[in-house]
C-alpha cells in the first residue's frame, strides 16, 4: 500500500498556536480595547469582492492589482478578488448598505488579506489587518483623532518608543495638480538618469518616484521641488491644524515631505509609523485622507481617512506575552471521583474560573500535568475524600494544602 503524502501549507500562509498565536491575540486584545474607548464601532466586511472594487479604489496600474492580487472567475463567470485591504470593501459598503445614514462613521475592522508578494519578514501572502476608518467629516480633527488613536495603540503595545510617526500633507486637489505637473516636468528632465519602473511610473504615477528604493531614482527624486511651494492657503491651513491637533494631544511625529500616496483620490494628510527593528521595510502602521475613494467607486463626494496596521508585524514588535494559565488543575482518582469532579469543574467554569482536568493518568502522571500546566492549585478528589463530600485543595506554589468541602470550593479559589 502507498503511503499517502501529507499535503503542505500553501507558500506564504501561516498556522499559529502557543506564543506566536498569544502575541496575535495580545494585539487584537489592545486593538479592541483601544477602539471602545475612541467610541469605533466594529465592522465585518466580506472577504471577497466584484474585482473592480478593488481594480477601481487601487488604481487599475498599481502593483497591488496588476501583479499581487488573488483574483478568480466564480462559477458564474464574474471576476472575484480576496481583499488585499479593507478600505476599498468598507468604502463599498458604505454606498450599497446606507451607511451614509451614520455619517460621520466611525469604524473599525480586522481580519484576513491577501496579496501575491514574495514571503518575507513579517510579510505573508495570507496575513492580518487592523483597519480603522472615519467616513464622511472632512474636518481636520478626524486625522487627529486616527493618529492619535494609532498612537494610543502602539503605547498599549510597549512599542512606542522605537516607533516614529512620519507626516506628510499632499493638499488639496488645486495643490495636488500644481505639485504632479511640477514633478512631471522635473522628472522628464531626468528621464534618462531614471529607472525602468520609474519611467513607467512617470506616465502613470509620478509620485510614486519620490520614494522609489532604486539607487538610480534617488537624485532625480531628493532634487525634486516640495510640495510646500504649491499648497494652497486652504490646504496648509488643513495641515497646520493637524499638526497643532497632535502637539495638543502630546503625540510626537516628524515631517517627511517624501512621504506620498500616489493615487488621484488621496489628500491632505499622509502618515506612516515607522521601526527600524523590521529591517527595510519599516511601516507597522500606515494611512491617510482619502477624499476621492468614494466618489471613484461611483458615489458621492465623500470625505474620508483611515488606517491599517499588519497583526502580524505589531506581534513582532511586542514582548512575549505571560501565557494563559488555568487557576485550578483537578485531580480525579476512580471513576466516582471523576464523576464528582467533572462536575466541580463544570460549576468552577460557570463561577469564572479558569480550571482544567486531564483525561487519563495515574496520581503521578496528573500532578505532573497539573504543574506544567502552571496552575495555582491542584484540587485532588480521591475516594477517601469523597466519602467525606471533601477535596484536597494544593497550593502549587508553596506546597500548602488543606481540606475543602466540595461545594465551597469555588468560593475558596474565586477569592
Amino acid at each position: 500500500m502507498s503511503r499517502i503524502e501529507t499535503p503542505r501549507p500553501i507558500r506564504g500562509t501561516q498556522d499559529m498556536i502557543g506564543e506566536t498565536q498569544a502575541r496575535f491575540a495580545h494585539v487584537m486584545g489592545a486593538f479592541e480595547q483601544v477602539r471602545r474607548l475612541y467610541g469605533f464601532q466594529r465592522v465585518e466586511v466580506p472577504v471577497f469582492e466584484a474585482t473592480a472594487v478593488f481594480a477601481r479604489s487601487l488604481g487599475e496600474t498599481t502593483d497591488v492589482v496588476s501583479k499581487e492580487m488573488y483574483t478568480f472567475p466564480d462559477r458564474g463567470g464574474d471576476s472575484l478578488t480576496l481583499r488585499p485591504e479593507f478600505t476599498a470593501g468598507i468604502a463599498r459598503a458604505y454606498l450599497t448598505e446606507g451607511w451614509q445614514q451614520f455619517a460621520p462613521l466611525k469604524i473599525a475592522a480586522a481580519g484576513p488579506v491577501f496579496r501575491y508578494e514574495r514571503p518575507q519578514k513579517g510579510r505573508y501572502r495570507q496575513f492580518h489587518q487592523i483597519d480603522a476608518e472615519i467616513v464622511g467629516a472632512a474636518e481636520p480633527a478626524a486625522d487627529i483623532e486616527l493618529l492619535v488613536f494609532a498612537d494610543q495603540l502602539l503605547h498599549e503595545l510597549g512599542i512606542a518608543d522605537g516607533v516614529t510617526l512620519q507626516l506628510n500633507t499632499l493638499g488639496d486637489a488645486e495643490t495636488r495638480e500644481a505639485w504632479r505637473a511640477a514633478l512631471v516636468d522635473h522628472f522628464e528632465a531626468h528621464r534618462a538618469e531614471l529607472s525602468e519602473d520609474s519611467v513607467e511610473r512617470l506616465t502613470r504615477n509620478p509620485l510614486r518616484i519620490l520614494d522609489s528604493k532604486d539607487s538610480r531614482d534617488r537624485p532625480a527624486a531628493d532634487s525634486a521641488p516640495d510640495i510646500d511651494a504649491f499648497l494652497t492657503s486652504e490646504a496648509a491651513d488643513f495641515f497646520a491644524k493637524v499638526t497643532q491637533g497632535l502637539d495638543a494631544a502630546g503625540v510626537r511625529w516628524t515631517r517627511n515631505a517624501r512621504l506620498v500616496r500616489g493615487l488621484d483620490y488621496y489628500r491632505h494628510t499622509a502618515f506612516e509609523f515607522v521601526t527600524d527593528r523590521l529591517g527595510a521595510q519599516g511601516t507597522v502602521l500606515a494611512g491617510g485622507r482619502y477624499d476621492g475613494l468614494i466618489e471613484a467607486l461611483g458615489g458621492p463626494e465623500t470625505p474620508g481617512v483611515g488606517w491599517a496596521a499588519g497583526i502580524e508585524r505589531l506581534a513582532m514588535l511586542i514582548e512575549a506575552p505571560q501565557p494563559e494559565t488555568p487557576v485550578a488543575h483537578l485531580i480525579p482518582m476512580g471513576e466516582a471521583a471523576e464523576k464528582a469532579a467533572t462536575g466541580l469543574l463544570a460549576d468552577l467554569r460557570r463561577a469564572g474560573i479558569a480550571a482544567d482536568m486531564g483525561f487519563r493518568g495515574n496520581m503521578k502522571k496528573r500532578m505532573q500535568r497539573a504543574n506544567a500546566s502552571g496552575a495555582a492549585f491542584a484540587v485532588i478528589i480521591g475516594e477517601d475524600e469523597l466519602a467525606r463530600g471533601e477535596a484536597a485543595v494544593k497550593n502549587l506554589a508553596n506546597g500548602e494544602q488543606h481540606m475543602v468541602a466540595i461545594g465551597k470550593v469555588a468560593g475558596l479559589l474565586a477569592h
